[in-house]
């Protein structure tokens, strides 16, 4: 499947320096809906070209190479047909990435990487001077850019959220708030898991638009609130940030975590669901996600020892980390 793992030294590099040629055929082809077209069964790209509108010459080459590594097979007569990864390209299939490669692969965090180099000399993201405002603001403010940020956040959880449930014992909990937590596709998840518990899904008003809660048969479990978590939250015995924190530097995150810690309840626990970086020179998942952060946020995947440290400026103790199947862990922390 990997192009360079039998590769020369020299071979291994060049693969590396354009390998964002991939992430560029792989944009193309989920914009497009290619895989959508193929759920029947094989086609050529003449034939997909000729029902989206497109160029079939440039439509089969990009096809051509993703196809090198497992998305989409060639057969002898030149049609093109669904492979286990090209399938979850599907907008209708289960666990469907199509949103998340959207967005991983939008312009919003590909032209910063470009500018990696002056983020390295300048310690800063170079996503306002390409963009014209912060991170967060840009998404906040053009409408053409929120929806594909939301959509492939969900599409990231809605492939880890019950395996990240079910990791964790969320039962022994009352009242569970889920900070941040988007449309609510985890919550729904830990309300399964605990069905005794109750939930406060909490975001902007214009995220909580399309919350699930109703369509999940959990409304009367579940009530949903708005606000600024930088200001205050909901109380709860459980407060909940799923990939929050990771967006934030360590202070602005610590100011998070101190609006958490005076909203718990006695004996509570706040859990934080996030990446967190193991030591050595391993492949992992965060160590990629670390870089996309840094070029596009002012935030930043963590070890466990530097979580243990902003939870104790947050007056918060570390209580244990818990893996799960998913790239994400269970960082758990009591009142100091």
């Amino acid at each position: 499947m990997d192009p360079a793992s039998a590769a020369s030294p020299h071979e291994h590099i060049i693969h590396l320096s354009w390998a964002y040629l991939y992430s560029a055929a792989l944009n193309a082809v989920a914009e497009l809906g290619v895989a959508d077209r193929l759920e029947a069964g094989p086609r050529s790209a003449a034939s997909l070209a000729d029902e989206l509108g497109v160029q079939a010459q440039p439509l089969y080459r990009a096809l051509r190479l993703l196809a090198t590594v497992g998305v989409f097979i060639e057969d002898e007569s030149g049609r093109f047909a669904l492979t286990p990864a090209a399938d979850v390209l599907r907008t209708n299939a289960p666990g469907s990435m199509r949103d998340a490669v959207l967005m991983v692969s939008h312009e919003t965090f590909w032209m910063p990487a470009g500018k990696l180099g002056s983020t390295v000399r300048t310690g800063e993201t170079q996503f306002t001077r390409i963009f014209g405002a912060p991170f967060f603001e840009h998404f906040a403010r053009d409408p053409s850019v929120g929806p594909i940020f939301h959509r492939g956040m969900a599409s990231f959880s809605d492939s880890e959220n019950a395996t990240i449930a079910g990791s964790y014992d969320f039962s022994r909990f009352q009242r569970v708030v889920d900070v941040g937590g988007g449309h609510g596709g985890f919550l729904i998840e830990v309300l399964r898991a605990a069905p005794s518990a109750r939930g406060v899904l909490f975001d902007a008003a214009h995220v909580l638009r399309d919350a699930r809660i109703g369509a999940a048969g959990l409304s009367e479990r579940c009530e949903l609130a708005t606000g600024d978590f930088f200001k205050e939250v909901p109380g709860g015995d459980c407060i909940i940030l799923k990939r929050i924190l990771h967006d934030w530097s360590d202070q602005t995150a610590i100011e998070i975590l101190r609006v958490c810690r005076r909203a718990l309840a006695e004996g509570g626990r706040v859990v934080v669901v996030d990446t967190v970086i193991p030591p050595g020179n391993e492949p992992h998942p965060g160590k990629l996600l670390d870089v996309l952060m840094m070029v596009s946020m002012p935030g930043r995947e963590r070890t466990e020892e530097e979580f243990r440290s902003m939870f104790a400026a947050a007056d918060l103790r570390l209580e244990r980390v818990v893996k799960t199947p998913a790239m994400l862990s269970v960082i758990e922390a009591s009142a100091a």
